[in-house]
């Protein structure tokens, strides 16, 4: 179907692949039309189109071999879509749809938290962090989070139970038998996550590096698969050391999940946070302002 795109959001993978950061994951062709998810409205429907029809309000991540929703229109698949959350209006909704379905892939399906587990998000004002900390509540965790000092209300208010201002500790130092650990930062902060779960705890990266079950999820070839192997050996040991698992997340796109997703908006448990919205015309400056990392929440660019 054709979608007319009133809003779309930026998001960490935007300028990774600009940079070229992912081409051993995914292969694009330049110049590239960027952006990942979307909100906007039906204009067109193709003939095996069963749900949807001209003029309804949707929102959606596309499929990782068709991207570009920073434009003003973009074909999409059915099943990737699903309908707008009635109480949000397209710059909210816009915002939804990849932390959405990363964060439920994260909680739900590698993590497969439970009620009274405790998990630790990283970066908790961020675009993730503050979508994964609302998911994280509507299960029943006790969930920890790192912030800096401008982020501690922000976090708190969406329900973190033990809030860590990283510039004044170290969350090794203060967190301990913990059953998971969903980091969205990578490096040193990924290698200490180990140190504080208990055994046969979890963690989960979309920082990380990819491991070989991410490039047989992605379909990649056999050379890949053990790239990936090697590559991801350092992190595979540290969590053996430590009794855990560690397993890389690529989120894919899942119109039945976002549904689910919407229940929970509609509901009211779930709450958009915005950290600023741009023009169509200041893409770019969107870009460079998720980049400098400061965004407490999401960043929207709005046709």
């Amino acid at each position: 179907m054709l979608i007319k795109i009133h809003a779309a959001s930026i998001n960490p993978v935007d300028f990774k692949i600009r940079d070229g950061e992912l081409k051993l994951l995914l292969s694009y062709k330049f110049p590239l039309i960027l952006g990942n998810d979307f909100a906007g409205e039906v204009v067109k429907v193709g003939r095996g189109v069963k749900g949807y029809q001209v003029g309804d309000k949707v929102y959606g991540r596309t499929n990782k071999d068709k991207i570009g929703t920073f434009a003003e229109y973009i074909a999409v698949e059915e099943d990737v879509i699903a309908p707008m959350p009635s109480n949000l209006n397209y710059v909210e909704a816009a915002s939804i749809p990849l932390v959405g379905l990363t964060s439920y892939q994260a909680l739900y399906e590698e993590l497969a938290l439970l009620p009274n587990q405790k998990i630790l998000i990283q970066a908790g004002s961020g675009g993730v962090g503050t979508f994964a900390i609302q998911l994280a509540k509507i299960i029943g965790a006790h969930v920890a989070t790192t912030v800096s000092d401008k982020g501690i209300d922000l976090v708190t208010s969406l329900g973190a139970n033990e809030v860590i201002n990283y510039k004044e500790k170290n969350f090794k130092d203060v967190l301990s038998d913990y059953d998971a650990v969903f980091d969205t930062l990578g490096g040193k902060q990924l290698e200490d996550s180990f140190s504080i779960l208990k055994p046969g705890g979890k963690v989960i990266s979309i920082s990380g590096l990819p491991t070989e079950v991410t490039a047989q999820r992605l379909g990649l070839g056999r050379a890949k698969q053990l790239l990936f192997k090697l590559v991801s050996r350092k992190l595979k040991k540290q969590a053996k050391q430590y009794d855990a698992t560690y397993e890389f997340l690529f989120m894919r796109p899942s119109g039945e999940q976002l549904a689910t997703i919407t229940q929970h908006i509609e509901a009211g448990k779930i709450k958009p946070v915005i950290d600023r919205v741009f023009k169509f015309e200041d893409t770019q400056k969107a870009l460079d302002y998720s980049e400098s990392g400061r965004a407490k929440g999401k960043i929207i660019i709005e046709m």
